[in-house]
């Protein structure tokens, strides 16, 4: 008899196979939820409600550092993107370089989150830009946030504010209250609340004139394409059925398969009917994403050295205390 599992996570081409049951997992009967993110780490974070779900990487390190011993990670990456690149700017403050951005009012969805950790980390490393010389406003409230659930507290020397309430992320850029934001999101979920379309604002523009080149340029330069969110699983369930946690990551193996398969029927249509280059066909082939420990290990120790730095954990984490040890030859 299979073993049954509640599952939490997004619905993107890597997952779907799963959500869809088209791929499954041997001896494991999943009961699928999808649902967005953030309300989903804010739910698991807080509530616990699932087995096995999607986790943020920087909240997963966070817990671990703070002694919660809950979840153990399973080395399956579902989102991954160059998030310096999101960083919106109001066009009237005279925000042109990264190193602008010093001394102004800096919006957040959520301040631990791992999409504003890259940003932090790139703009640190790249652009000489540091967490302490922006004053940060974070909108999510400490009941139905990330941090709220894992007693976050900003990093010594830092300023985060809290957005009141009665407004958002979105309403203060507008507004001018804020003159940017490192990550935006305007998704109907329980915990973020921004609804305005910055991206097509007349006040609003992109940190990066080209926001595709600087991705090219980074990735170029450091190797590194940020991993956002991987997949936890409990720590019982594991330590009981350690089988769970290799059979889990076969099924997002073969899952991402199809997706890749997708995606390269997809361009390939592309190059055949002149919109895409066959040298950019070519680069295309290679996958987007790519699960496991080893394929991976220098973005996650990367993703560690930023979260220590920027104060969200008090040690430097190890990846042999995030995942569990059956997955760490993956």
């Amino acid at each position: 008899m299979d073993l049954p599992l509640s599952i939490a996570m997004s619905d993107n081409p890597r997952t779907r196979p799963v959500l869809e049951g088209k791929v499954k997992a041997d001896g494991i009967a999943l009961t699928c939820t999808s649902m967005h993110p953030s309300e989903m780490f804010w739910r698991q974070l807080r509530f616990a409600e699932f087995d096995v779900s999607e986790m943020s990487l920087s909240a997963l390190m966070m817990e671990v550092a703070a002694g919660d011993d809950r979840w153990v990670g399973i080395p399956i990456f579902t989102t991954r993107k160059m998030f310096q690149v999101g960083v919106l700017v109001r066009k009237d403050r005279g925000i042109e370089v990264p190193a602008d951005l010093k001394g102004k009012k800096m919006g957040v969805p959520e301040y631990q989150q791992t999409a504003a950790l890259w940003t932090r980390g790139a703009l640190q490393h790249e652009f000489g830009v540091h967490q302490s010389e922006m004053e940060h406003w974070m909108e999510r409230v400490p009941t139905h946030s990330h941090g709220g659930a894992t007693g976050f507290k900003p990093p010594p020397g830092t300023t985060v504010n809290q957005i009141p309430i009665e407004k958002s992320l979105g309403q203060m850029m507008v507004s001018g209250e804020l003159q940017a934001t490192i990550h935006y999101l305007r998704d109907n979920n329980l915990v973020d609340r921004s609804r305005i379309d910055l991206d097509h604002h007349p006040d609003i523009k992109t940190l990066f004139p080209d926001p595709i080149a600087e991705g090219v340029r980074y990735h170029k330069k450091t190797g590194i394409f940020p991993i956002n969110h991987g997949m936890v699983i409990r720590r019982e369930i594991a330590e009981k059925h350690p089988w769970t946690v290799l059979n889990l990551l076969k099924a997002y193996d073969q899952a991402n398969e199809i997706a890749n398969r997708q995606r390269i029927a997809h361009f390939e249509y592309h190059v055949w009917t002149g919109l895409i280059s066959a040298d950019a066909g070519k680069a295309l082939r290679e996958p987007a994403i790519r699960h496991g420990i080893k394929a991976n290990r220098k973005t996650l120790e990367t993703a560690a050295v930023y979260s220590h730095e920027q104060g969200l954990t008090p040690r430097l984490m190890k990846l042999e205390e995030l995942f569990a040890p059956s997955a760490m030859e993956q």
